[in-house]
C-alpha cells in the first residue's frame, strides 16, 4: 500500500515540474517580459489612389501599444534580397492604420506587415494576407461644380492630385444634340466649357482618368443649367442705346471739328502788315 501510494505521489510531483516548466520556458526566453499578441485582420482599403493600411489594435489596459509598418515591393524582392522597408509615415504610429500612398510607388505587388511595440515587448510580424497592388484601387467620379458666368459654361472639378487627368462632356439637351467632350489635366479650377445660347440648357458631366493604371472611373450625373431667354434682347437693347448716345455727342463734334481743320487749311486768314492796308486801301491819300 505504501509503495502505491510513493508511485502516485511521485507521479503528481513530476506532473507538477513539467506543468512549471513549461509556464516558465517562456518568460525566460523573453526576459520575463510577456508576449505582445500580433496585429490580426490586416487589409489595405484604396480610394483613388490613396492608400491606407489597416489593423485590429493590440488592447492592453491603461497603455499606449505602437506599430510598425514595413513594405516590400517588386524591386526589393527580386533585387535587394527580399529587405523589408520601413514606412515613410508609420514606424512608429500609436493608430491602428497606416497611411502607404507615398510608399506605393509602382504598380506592381506590395507586400506589407506590421508588428505592435510596448516598451520592451515586441509583438511578431503580421503580413498581408494577399500582396496588394494599387492598380486595384476604387476610382470615383470627381465633385464638380457647374455655373453660368453671362453666356459663359463654366465647370468647377475636385482636385485629386496630379496624377488625375479629368474627361468632361456636355452638350445643349435637345434631341440630337451632339456631346463634345474636353480634357482637363488640373482640378480645383474653374474652367470654360462654351458660350450658351439664349433660352437653351446645356449639361456636363465628368469622369477621371489615372495615366499611371491605365483605368477610368465611372461619369458622374449629369448636371445642367439654363439660360433665360430675355437677357439677351436685354443686353443687346442697353448696347444699342449706349451707342446711340455715342454717336449723338460724338458725331456732330466730329463734323465740327473736321470742318474747321478743312477751313484752316483751303481758307487761312491772312493778317496784312499795316504798310500794306494804308498803300491798298488809300492809293491816293495826300502825303503830308
Amino acid at each position: 500500500m505504501d509503495g502505491i501510494l510513493t508511485m502516485v505521489l511521485e507521479e503528481i510531483a513530476a506532473s507538477l515540474i513539467m506543468w512549471f516548466s513549461y509556464a516558465l520556458i517562456p518568460c525566460l526566453l523573453t526576459d520575463g517580459a510577456a508576449v505582445l499578441p500580433a496585429p490580426q485582420n490586416l487589409s489595405v482599403q484604396s480610394t483613388n489612389m490613396k492608400h491606407v493600411l489597416t489593423w485590429s489594435p493590440v488592447m492592453v489596459p491603461e497603455e499606449t501599444v505602437y506599430y510598425s509598418v514595413e513594405y516590400q515591393g517588386e524591386y526589393e524582392s527580386l533585387y535587394m534580397s527580399h529587405i523589408w522597408i520601413p514606412s515613410s509615415w508609420c514606424s512608429p504610429t500609436a493608430g491602428p492604420e497606416c497611411d502607404i500612398t507615398d510608399d506605393i510607388t509602382a504598380t506592381v505587388p506590395y507586400s506589407l506587415r506590421v508588428r505592435a511595440t510596448l516598451g520592451s515587448q515586441t509583438s511578431a510580424w503580421s503580413t498581408l494576407k494577399h500582396p496588394f497592388n494599387r492598380n486595384s484601387t476604387i476610382l470615383t467620379p470627381p465633385g464638380m461644380e457647374v455655373t453660368k458666368d453671362g453666356f459663359h459654361l463654366v465647370i468647377k472639378l475636385e482636385d485629386l492630385g496630379p496624377q488625375f487627368e479629368f474627361f468632361v462632356a456636355y452638350w445643349r439637351r435637345e434631341p440630337g444634340a451632339k456631346e463634345h467632350i474636353k480634357m482637363v489635366r488640373p482640378g480645383g479650377i474653374p474652367m470654360h466649357l462654351e458660350t450658351m445660347d439664349p433660352g437653351a440648357t446645356y449639361c456636363v458631366k465628368a469622369r477621371t482618368f489615372v495615366k499611371a493604371i491605365g483605368r477610368y472611373s465611372a461619369f458622374s450625373q449629369a448636371e445642367c443649367v439654363k439660360v433665360q431667354g430675355e437677357s439677351l434682347p436685354l443686353a443687346l437693347a442697353l448696347f444699342a442705346f449706349v451707342g446711340f448716345m455715342l454717336v449723338l455727342v460724338v458725331v456732330p463734334f466730329s463734323v465740327w471739328k473736321m470742318g474747321r481743320l478743312l477751313r484752316h487749311s483751303c481758307c487761312p486768314v491772312v493778317m496784312l502788315p499795316d504798310t500794306l492796308v494804308t498803300v491798298f486801301l488809300f492809293p491816293f491819300k495826300a502825303r503830308p
